[in-house]
């Protein structure tokens, strides 16, 4: 049977990897792991927060499907998770590293709130319990344990010291790393001694030179960190070499969203944009060596689906699907990624090849309401013309016709999650030179 290893990190840029484009060398262990297995080239979050995120990797449902459509509210104890299914098919679980799903700020997490996984070391809100150097995680018994080294390295050592034990069942591991997010506590992107100074004024991706933010002050930090992310992936899979388990294990490497340093909105995410919505996505292992890079729109909603697959676990009941199936030559490949947002709004978004097409609910409260029957266009770009999403097209007559396509292609997507029927309204007719009110 073959064993699974998720490496989750949290809040990383698609365009932090080599093979996205990045020049400053920060992934080069992720871009060898992608240019051997399989690389989606075009992934994305279906909801740019931590626990809504979170929770669909857990389950592979959407998030409103769950209930956990914002930050604050728990996964209901008897979910049913990739850890009780991977169980119930006679593996072993484990989970180390930020968890996020049981609102227990830095309290242990009860066992009936850890989603199934049997062995566990891990906290649920790291980033309010801990530091760039001051690492801690709680074990099975609740016990808190402070960790050697920076943050990172601490949960990859970790890792390993559960990889490095005697397993007599087939194993899912997921390990959840926290960095390359910000430092709630002062607003910092923390990486190692000596690597922020390595990437200051270097670099800078198109979206954020344009339009500023943050970004002076946190890209260097933030492109140490992944780097430092990277070594450790790379000690990962050293240590799966080096116990003879990389052959048989299924190893998938992904985040939970991007990161636009204050471009779009008042801070990191939660908006429908490529900054929070794209990310890195790659498998290696049995029935994914080889897979090169996919053409298909991928989402974090076919990531359960394609591991359970990859187990030979049923799947068929999760509303996403395999990119085995695509590695097999699947022609049906959906054309849209579908988006839901939170607490920053009550939003809606479908992701295509070509454009991004977005609706925000001016009557709903979004930390308080997980849907609306009632959407306004609020941005669309032309993702090919506009690769970096500079020019917002909402209300212009040149570009209504294909709004109105989009808008029933959106709604279509809605009714599919299983959420009631709503109205989309086209956004206030605009002269091209006219500037929309909303943010880029």
């Amino acid at each position: 049977m073959t064993n699974v290893v998720v490496f989750l990190t949290d809040q990383q840029r698609w365009d932090t990897m080599g093979l996205h484009g990045n020049p400053l060398q920060l992934t080069p262990n992720l871009d060898r792991f992608a240019e051997r297995g399989t690389f989606c080239e075009y992934a994305f979050t279906n909801q740019p927060v931590c626990a809504p995120t979170r929770a669909c990797l857990q389950t592979g449902r959407w998030p409103t499907d769950t209930g956990v459509y914002r930050n604050g509210i728990p996964l209901p104890a008897d979910a049913d998770t990739i850890a009780r299914r991977f169980a119930a098919g006679g593996y072993q679980t484990a989970y180390i590293g930020k968890w996020h799903l049981a609102e227990m700020d830095d309290e242990p997490v009860p066992p009936e709130l850890r989603g199934g996984y049997q062995d566990w070391f891990a906290a649920d809100a790291v980033e309010l319990m801990s530091d760039a150097y001051d690492a801690k995680l709680y074990d099975g018994d609740g016990v808190l344990h402070e960790l050697p080294g920076y943050r990172s390295d601490a949960f990859v050592d970790a890792a390993i010291r559960w990889l490095s034990r005697p397993h007599d069942r087939p194993f899912l591991l997921f390990v959840s790393v926290i960095e390359p997010h910000h430092q709630n506590s002062r607003d910092a992107y923390p990486a190692p001694d000596g690597y922020r100074e390595r990437y200051e004024n270097r670099w800078v991706p198109p979206d954020l030179a344009a339009l500023g933010g943050s970004t002076q002050q946190h890209l260097g930090g933030y492109w140490g960190m992944v780097k430092r992310v990277d070594e450790g992936f790379g000690r990962l899979l050293d240590a799966l070499r080096s116990l003879g388990r990389l052959d048989d294990t299924v190893v998938c490497y992904t985040t939970d969203h991007g990161c636009h340093f204050k471009t779009r909105n008042g801070e990191y995410k939660r908006s429908a944009h490529d900054a929070s919505i794209r990310i890195p996505l790659a498998f290696h292992g049995p029935g994914f060596a080889g897979g090169g890079r996919r053409p298909e729109l991928v989402s974090l909603l076919d990531v359960a689906p394609t591991l359970l697959d990859a187990a030979g676990l049923p799947h068929d009941d999760l509303p996403g699907r395999s990119v085995r199936d695509a590695v097999r030559g699947a022609t049906d490949w959906p054309e849209e990624v579908y988006v839901q947002i939170s607490e920053s709004q009550v939003g809606r978004a479908i992701r295509t090849r070509d454009y991004t097409y977005a609706v925000t609910a001016p009557d709903a409260d979004g930390w308080q309401d997980p849907a609306a029957t009632r959407y306004v266009e609020d941005v669309l770009y032309d993702n090919v013309s506009d690769p970096h999403q500079l020019a917002n097209l909402a209300g212009l007559a040149s570009h209504r016709e294909v709004a109105d396509q989009l808008r029933d292609r959106l709604l279509a997507r809605l009714a599919a999650a299983g959420e009631a029927a709503a109205t989309i309204e086209p956004a206030a007719p605009r002269s091209a030179g006219q500037r929309r009110a909303t943010p880029l």
